[in-house]
């Protein structure tokens, strides 16, 4: 039988080509997402997957999101959590309501949405979550306090889970992607794409999602049993750890 996975923020950029690689692969997928409704629809259309609506920030509507998926598709054996959000801002500027949304969402929403589907995991004695996380969180970047603070503290979340699934067949991974070439970073002015970011990375371009969905399908795959706990660096070449 087929697994089930979920993709927070998977119907649009990195979560959607993720959504469709799994779908690929044989999954039957929840695709979760935030508020676009109209990019919802449009995913569905497209792709066939189900697209199911709540934030990544309330727990209880993580709860009932995950009840409501294994209602419909069967308990959920793969969890991507990949939903995000920005509110750049140099930290002499940033407000409290500025950091809080970021932190409850890009950190917290990875703790609401991994405690429900935990204990199933366990339970049946399988279980694959890969966070999405950043280059930022690894190096850290100026005017993204917030950000970088979430995405390492992603890291962290990631290689202590890592430590209490291992012996109940639960792998826990990390993805830091650097500068990958989804709408938001295309929308980028081309000359500050052309002369400010791309001449950072040592591969000479952009990412594609596509190369970030290959990551994920791998890792929630059967090959990929013994590793665990671990951080794949999918940056061209632009930072190492």
């Amino acid at each position: 039988m087929a697994r089930v996975a979920i993709v927070t923020g998977g119907s649009r950029g990195i979560g959607a080509s993720i959504s469709k690689a799994l779908q690929e692969a044989g999954y039957h997928v929840a695709a979760n997402y935030a508020g676009n409704d109209a990019a919802a629809e449009a995913f569905t259309s497209e792709t066939g997957i189900k697209t199911y609506k709540w934030s990544v920030a309330d727990y209880d509507a993580c709860a009932e999101g995950v009840r409501k998926v294994e209602a419909e598709l069967g308990p959920v054996d793969v969890l991507i959590n990949n939903a995000g959000i920005t509110r750049d801002a140099m930290f002499h500027k940033m407000t409290p309501a500025q950091w809080k949304e970021v932190i409850d969402t890009n950190l917290s929403g990875v703790f609401n949405m991994t405690h429900p589907v935990w204990g199933g995991m366990r339970d049946r004695k399988f279980g694959r979550i890969i966070t999405i996380s950043s280059i930022n969180g690894q190096k850290g970047q100026a005017g993204q306090a917030n950000y970088s603070a979430a995405k390492a503290g992603d890291i962290g979340l990631t290689r202590a889970l890592a430590q209490e699934g291992a012996r109940a067949g639960i792998t826990v991974n990390v993805i830091a992607p650097g500068y990958i070439g989804t709408e938001m970073v295309r929308a980028i002015d081309e000359r500050v794409l052309a002369e400010r970011i791309i001449p950072q990375i040592p591969v000479g371009r952009l990412g594609e999602p596509e190369e970030i969905a290959r990551c994920a399908v791998f890792l929630a795959s059967d090959d990929a049993g013994f590793i665990t706990g671990s951080t794949i660096s999918a940056n061209g070449g632009q930072y190492f750890t």
